[in-house]
């Protein structure tokens, strides 16, 4: 008896109806051209970690909670008297996530999370930086799912940042369309 392995719902998607429906629209002769999602870097800020030691080691948590992979502390490097900052002070938290836990990741985000932001009307789709990468702000780590409120020492933002192997922010914006990221104004154009 063989056994299926397990692929993420997105992964599926992405060869099934991605990468036809963007060869069709920007006219690619081979499915090696169209974009893919190469990686998703979260990045998490704790600048009140200077003072308080303890924060950094439940942002530790907490994004390893909601991304489901290890998460690394951030080491501030130099120094800035105004910030009261010392080089080798952690002062923030990161994940990359490549593969597998990047498709469950970018799932949960869409289908859980993202509804759960109040007075939601869609993400911003100017986010872009002229290379085909995007990067969303979360202004609360607590939308996602895994966090339990009552245990939230205090609510921090983070930056998602989506890196794609094409340089055109254009086909950026559609492959991520197609994933089902809900930008603002997709209907206008």
């Amino acid at each position: 008896m063989e056994t299926k392995k397990y692929s993420p719902r997105l992964k599926e998607k992405y060869r099934k109806e991605v990468v036809p429906a963007l060869q069709k629209k920007f006219n690619f002769t081979s499915p090696m051209q169209v974009p893919k999602l190469l990686k998703i870097c979260v990045n998490q800020g704790v600048g009140d970690a200077v003072s308080d030691k303890k924060l950094i080691e439940g942002a530790v948590k907490e994004m390893t909670t909601i991304t489901g992979q290890k998460a690394i502390a951030t080491y501030s490097k130099k120094d800035i008297a105004n910030f009261k900052l010392r080089k080798g002070v952690p002062i923030g938290v990161r994940v990359t996530l490549r593969g597998n836990m990047m498709y469950e990741f970018l799932d949960r985000l869409i289908a859980a999370a993202l509804p759960r932001i109040r007075d939601f009307k869609g993400i911003n789709d100017k986010s872009f930086d002229g290379h085909g990468n995007y990067t969303l702000g979360v202004t609360e780590q607590i939308i996602f799912p895994e966090i339990d409120i009552d245990k939230v020492n205090k609510i921090m933002g983070m930056d998602i940042t989506f890196v794609t192997s094409t340089e055109k922010d254009e086909e950026a914006l559609a492959l991520l369309s197609e994933y089902g990221l809900p930008f603002k104004n997709q209907d206008k154009k």
